[in-house]
């Protein structure tokens, strides 16, 4: 099952709200959640989005994908986030070049 971060639509005509939820990528646009990881609501002035940190970490870790606008709102309210799932892209990038470094100097070594 594919997971992604995405907003869900919430309110009524030219009152919308959101939520952030993860779901399972073939759930329509206003369909089932797996988990409510936070709210934004556009026609408010102040404070007008909150995120649970903690449950967008752990879902972005089991490999769930962000949409664009999801991805524009967390950087926005929680770069934080954001900041930790990059870190751990690149220390990942870093360990499979390290291996396929490893891998060639293996393979070019002249067998004796």
């Amino acid at each position: 099952m594919a997971v992604k971060i995405r907003l869900r639509q919430q309110g009524r005509a030219n009152r919308q709200t959101y939520r952030l939820v993860a779901c399972d990528t073939h759930v329509k646009r206003d369909g089932k959640y797996l988990e409510n990881l936070g709210w934004y609501d556009p026609f408010l002035a102040e404070k007008n989005a909150k995120i649970n940190e903690e449950q967008t970490l752990h879902w972005l870790n089991l490999g769930a994908v962000m949409t664009e606008d999801a991805k524009k709102l967390i950087a926005r309210i929680a770069p934080g986030v954001i900041k930790q799932w990059n870190e751990k892209r690149e220390a990942k990038k870093v360990k499979f070049a390290a291996k396929r470094r490893a891998a060639r100097k293996k393979a070019a070594a002249p067998a004796k």
